[in-house]
């Protein structure tokens, strides 16, 4: 299977340079490409290129044809930078767009030309109307999957007919957002990083909300002190994997589901890799090293993660502070780097080992517990919920970064607006790069 993913920016920007007028145009796209352990060829659309009217040879209401020295500086642009094309045109009316023969025999040429001077990666064929879009493998007739990621997520085209369940336990849901929202969860393979006290929360409400595919990150295990905000863990865990913990939790729910524990650190290439297969993550980790490695997996794969957190502040026996944070990564939203919530020194001291923090002469004092309960974790890890329902199922709440303050009793939405060079989430950075660009983890 292929699945073409697009930052929805990208994708707002394309459909209507090439519906907008009145003769057919067109657009190259290039795209990053790996492939995920379900076996799904991921195809990241990294660059969007609009020819110029001089590029055309051909340009009318019925057809358009580029010339032949315009491809070959895109073949030539993609074959430097490492990165397959796809050829996207337009097609006149409100229907959604279907291949004709023409294109059919033009593409023929195209994907023998490219299979010559491009092989090794996939490239494609796109068609948009105001309808919609069709899309498949350049010179082929399977359908690919075409998939917008921005504040929401958007099949354009190829949504697959999987059975949804018809389960009374759903039935209150489904008159809330309906069949195809319902249908959404279900098809949207979820990461968690941390299974502690947020996390824990988070992986409950998404079974019952009927999400069944999980990925599930940690590596630690249950103490004494977890006991009073792990959810589900029973005193009789201490000891146990949290990440084993919550399957065990998922699959009493759901003997259906997929669930793939992983007991283990982020911040090592193993498990950092292992985000790639997901949908969407959820970050419910205090660390600022993963934190780090989250947001790079995030925009470097176009994979959208929902952050959650919530700090307590105590000082001479008071509570001053009760803060709560869920933050959206995604094209178009800033990252922690553009938000200044990473602490560098940190991130540097989360990806050492012991051993190289005992030598470090510039990292001084040990971390010590904070103070957490469970009534704000449920609150923050709720909010991140309702954020995922309206992303994915489209339900209306459409705030993608909360600060809520217990003590002032305000929730509040805020903006973080993007770097426009950040080595994070721009294009002069790693987005969209998937594979091109090294993860900076640990790799031992």
């Amino acid at each position: 299977m292929i699945e073409l993913t697009i930052a929805a920016p990208d994708a707002d920007a394309l459909i209507k340079h090439v519906t907008g007028g009145k003769t057919e145009l067109c657009a190259v796209l290039y795209t990053s490409q790996y492939v995920r352990k379900d076996g799904v060829r991921r195809l990241l659309v990294r660059e969007v290129s609009f020819p110029a009217p001089g590029d055309y040879s051909r340009m009318g209401e019925l057809e358009v044809e580029l010339k032949p020295d315009f491809v070959a500086k895109a073949s030539k642009h993609a074959r430097l930078e490492g990165v397959g094309i796809v050829f996207v045109h337009s097609h006149p009316g409100s229907f959604p767009p279907e291949f004709s023969a023409v294109d059919d025999d033009g593409e023929q040429h195209l994907a023998a030309f490219l299979a010559h001077r491009n092989p090794g990666v996939t490239h494609l064929a796109l068609v948009v109307s105001r309808g919609g879009v069709a899309c498949r493998v350049l010179g082929a007739s399977d359908p690919i999957r075409v998939i917008s990621v921005g504040n929401d997520r958007e099949v354009l085209t190829g949504d697959s007919n999987s059975h949804v369940p018809s389960e009374a336990r759903y039935d209150r849901q489904v008159r809330a957002f309906g069949i195809e929202g319902h249908k959404a969860l279900q098809q949207t393979r979820i990461a968690i990083v941390g299974l502690g006290g947020t996390g824990s929360i988070v992986a409950q409400q998404l079974v019952h909300l009927g999400v069944r595919d999980f990925i599930l990150i940690d590596p630690d295990t249950i103490d004494e002190t977890n006991l009073n905000r792990v959810a589900n863990a029973k005193k009789k865990d201490v000891g146990q994997a949290k990440v084993e913990v919550a399957s065990r939790y998922l699959m009493e729910v759901n003997s259906g589901a997929q669930v793939e524990v992983l007991q283990g650190n982020i911040v090592r290439e193993k498990y950092a890799r292992a985000l790639t297969n997901a949908d969407l993550i959820f970050g419910c980790t205090d660390s600022h090293g993963s934190r780090a490695v989250i947001q790079q997996v995030s925009y470097q794969y176009l994979i959208p993660c929902i952050d959650i957190g919530s700090t307590i502040v105590v000082a001479n026996g008071s509570v001053l502070h009760i803060i709560g944070r869920v933050q959206m990564l995604t094209p178009s939203l800033g990252c922690f780097t553009c938000s200044n919530l990473l602490d560098y020194n940190e991130v540097r001291r989360d990806m050492m080992s012991e051993y190289e923090r005992r030598l470090d002469p510039y990292l001084q004092g040990v971390h010590q517990p904070a103070p957490s309960v469970m009534s704000l974790n449920g609150t923050v890890s709720s909010l991140g919920v309702t954020m995922f329902l309206s992303h994915v199922a489209h339900v209306p709440a459409p705030a993608r970064n909360l600060v809520y303050d217990a003590i002032a009793t305000k929730l509040r939405a805020v903006q973080v607006e993007p770097a426009p060079n950040c080595y994070v989430c721009s294009r002069s950075g790693g987005f969209a790069r998937a594979d091109t660009h090294p993860l900076n983890v640990r790799h031992d």
